[in-house]
């Protein structure tokens, strides 16, 4: 029997941000980035948490918030509506994002759960996704991979992508993102139409 080979999916108007550590500042840099386009394009924003197994261990190690262990279906899809907290997903629509989505799926059904969603953004959106294991069946405009320079350990999602990284972003904490949005905004390949906005 030969290798499956998984259909890497094409979406040039996402900017895909993966982390190397927890905390290593990857929501704070999509706020950045929605901050800089949000007047100029719709931005909506994907936070997707990748689950091993139906009814699985917490992938954090047991903080309780339920997604692997009341997890039923192949995937789910959550819209974020504003409630007040500091979860990736309420920081992303604070800070602009128009609507915001959050994928939780089974790695097989990645690919399928990631069409589901982007069957609810419009063509012409701009698409900030926090992920490391959706680089694996999705190419987007640009992939950015935030090293987080207090934490030398790279999680095992991060290290099986980030030779794709087109930005390895170090981290030093000091909220100054100049310097990789000038990069993210050369690297991206948007249509024309849209590229003449940025």
């Amino acid at each position: 029997m030969g290798k499956i080979t998984t259909k890497i999916r094409t979406v040039p108007n996402m900017i895909l941000i993966g982390s190397t550590a927890r905390n290593s500042g990857k929501t704070t840099l999509a706020v950045a980035i929605i901050e800089k386009y949000k007047n100029w394009i719709p931005v909506y924003g994907i936070k997707v948490t990748t689950i091993a197994e139906k009814h699985a261990k917490c992938i954090h190690g047991g903080e309780g918030c339920g997604v692997c262990t009341n997890f039923d279906n192949d995937f789910d899809i959550t819209e974020e509506l504003g409630n007040t907290n500091n979860k990736d997903t309420s920081v992303l629509l604070a800070g602009g994002a128009k609507k915001v989505y959050w994928l939780k799926t089974l790695a097989s059904e990645i690919s399928a759960g990631i069409e589901a969603v982007l069957e609810k953004i419009p063509p012409d959106a701009l698409i900030i996704c926090e992920s490391n294991s959706l680089r694996k069946v999705v190419e987007p405009g640009v992939f950015v991979m935030v090293k987080n320079t207090a934490d030398n350990q790279i999680k095992k999602t991060a290290a099986e992508v980030i030779a794709q990284a087109d930005i390895v972003y170090e981290n030093y904490f000091q909220d100054n993102f100049d310097e990789v949005i000038d990069q993210i905004s050369h690297c991206i390949h948007l249509k024309k139409t849209e590229s003449e906005r940025f």
